[in-house]
């Protein structure tokens, strides 16, 4: 297959949906899922009569406020979500309403979810640009928009270095947490010497409040696969590993079939678009252990070992799976690799901030009214996220603090809230980016029962192969508990100040080295609230 040949298929595919006049899109995301949007397909489906060709009722991804679904978008066919008519809080019973209003100039108010306030037009969709118009299992949907035009088009018209070119000249880097420059890693691999290479997506998503990675492969698994396909034939592997946590069931199944599908329409397997290039690639499931999502660890648990972290160097770009050279970045990294390849690093670069280019998704949770999944310029203030996007603090109320980076993070207060969110000016407050959990807090929120629940979590997933973190984060819970409690004195809370600092100098690994984040950003922001626990 060309690029002429995939273009033709895809006009093809795009005109044969151009019959339909209505296109009626439903979130089968798993949040929507669990409000009943499974239902509300349903009886949406039950409510079009066979024959009908002027109206279309798909399943499709994330559409982003997962705080007001079931969402259902009634839209033309090639529609992008924010031109589409969106209902909120759909019933089953509303289905009748729905299919009775299309064609009617004006949408059913009660339920009606304007897609021209800032939750929706504020944000910048690179990741996401087809997350909740395409119907996730379906090849034809995902061609239809381009999908593996930039695989086709690196194969037949670009060389390893020039795609290799493109990544490093994007300025994209890891959107695990790590933020370790994407085109550099990329190269490193790429130099090592030939025999088998692996590239490995981390989708071993642990952080709670965490949803984004889950979201992209359970709204569009094949921009992923194609993603993870360029980085093979950039660096030279023929064989790639997905790495999921087997709570994400959904996930797992679309994944599994777009992998399927991928292979049988010839975008995976052996001379892929007619050329020498193959690539392959097989699911892992994880067992949940949140330390797998370590790079170490996370191969490790390929290969059927306990999944415990190791010393580095080596570095898995150069000695990883089965000793072999091994290229591993997270769901998040590679969605952005095709469209880079489609449009150029210099595009790409042209967006976010001097050290941290492009985009990033988030997942907005906690006390705030907009609860979903977004992406934004990387640059964009804390206070526009939360405040404008976001929708603030239900009842008006005023936000406390910003948790972001998950157990690695820290907390961010009120008074920061101006600050661009990049690598380097969270890392400045203390606290980092993660792989894109934001969890806002109110006043009602105490820092310190919040260090402790993260502390708590720390401790219990650390996989125990290291004293500093097995016995530190047992001991900094105890202190944590103590001081909760008001049982604890001054010389305590010196002490857990002093253990944060072992444990984050000493620990085998960033689970150990990043336990005492949440800790440390709270006794520096919110000291206050420790001492007014202690007993002397």
């Amino acid at each position: 297959m060309h690029l002429d040949d995939l273009a033709e298929q895809a006009a093809t595919i795009r005109a044969r949906g151009a019959e339909t006049e209505h296109e009626i899109r439903v979130c089968m995301a798993a949040s929507c899922q669990s409000s009943g949007s499974g239902q509300v397909l349903d009886a949406l489906r039950a409510g079009v009569e066979p024959q009908t060709q002027s109206c279309r009722v798909k399943g499709v991804g994330c559409m982003g406020l997962c705080s007001a679904g079931p969402l259902v978008a009634v839209a033309a066919p090639g529609d992008t979500l924010n031109a589409s008519r969106l209902y909120r809080d759909v019933a089953p019973t509303d289905a009748p309403a729905i299919l009775d209003n299309l064609g009617n100039p004006e949408p059913i108010e009660r339920l009606h979810c304007p897609t021209d306030q800032p939750f929706f037009t504020a944000q910048h969709r690179i990741v996401l640009e087809h997350s909740g118009r395409i119907d996730p299992d379906s090849l034809d949907d995902a061609i239809a928009v381009g999908g593996y035009s930039a695989l086709v088009r690196a194969l037949t018209e670009l060389t390893p270095a020039e795609v290799l070119r493109e990544v490093t000249s994007s300025g994209l880097r890891g959107r695990g947490g790590g933020g370790y420059p994407t085109g550099l890693k990329w190269s490193t691999v790429a130099k090592m010497p030939g025999g088998q290479k692996y590239v490995v997506c981390n989708a071993d998503e642990g952080d709670p409040g965490a949803f984004m990675d889950r979201a992209v492969l359970e709204s569009d698994p094949h921009r992923v696969i194609e993603g993870m396909a360029i980085a093979g034939y950039a660096v030279g592997a023929s064989k790639g590993y997905v790495y999921v946590r087997a709570e994400y069931p959904l996930a797992v199944e679309r994944l599994t079939n777009a992998i399927r599908k991928a292979k049988r329409a010839g975008f995976l397997g052996s001379q892929i678009a007619d050329t020498q290039f193959g690539f392959e690639i097989e699911l892992r499931l994880g067992a949940g252990a949140f330390v797998c999502g370590e790079e170490t660890a996370l191969m490790a648990s390929i290969q059927g070992l306990r999944g415990q972290p190791r010393p580095r160097p080596p570095y898995p770009a150069e000695a990883g799976l089965w000793g072999c050279p091994t290229l591993i970045n997270n769901v998040e990294t590679f969605a952005n690799i095709a469209p880079i390849v489609r449009e150029g690093g210099d595009w790409f670069a042209a967006l976010g901030t001097e050290g941290s280019k492009g985009t990033k998704v988030f997942a907005l949770a906690g006390t705030i009214v907009n609860t979903g999944l977004i992406e934004v310029p990387m640059g964009t203030r804390l206070a526009h996220i939360i405040e404008i996007i976001g929708g603030g603090i239900p009842g008006g109320g005023r936000v406390k603090a910003v948790q972001t980076g998950g157990p690695s993070g820290g907390c961010i207060p009120r008074a920061h809230l101006d600050t661009p969110v990049d690598y380097d000016s969270l890392k400045g407050l203390g606290t980092i980016m993660g792989s894109g959990g934001m969890i806002v807090m109110d006043e009602r929120s105490s820092m310190v029962d919040v260090a402790r629940y993260f502390m708590e979590f720390c401790m219990t997933e650390s996989c125990g192969k290291c004293v500093p973190c097995r016995t530190g984060t047992q001991q900094m819970h105890a202190l944590l508990e103590r001081i909760a409690a008001a049982e604890a004195g001054r010389a305590e809370l010196a002490l857990l100040e002093e253990l944060c600092e072992v444990v984050q100098a000493t620990s085998l690994c960033g689970l150990g080295q990043t336990a005492p984040n949440p800790v440390l950003s709270t006794l520096r922001y919110f000291r206050d609230e420790y001492e007014s626990r202690l007993v002397d």
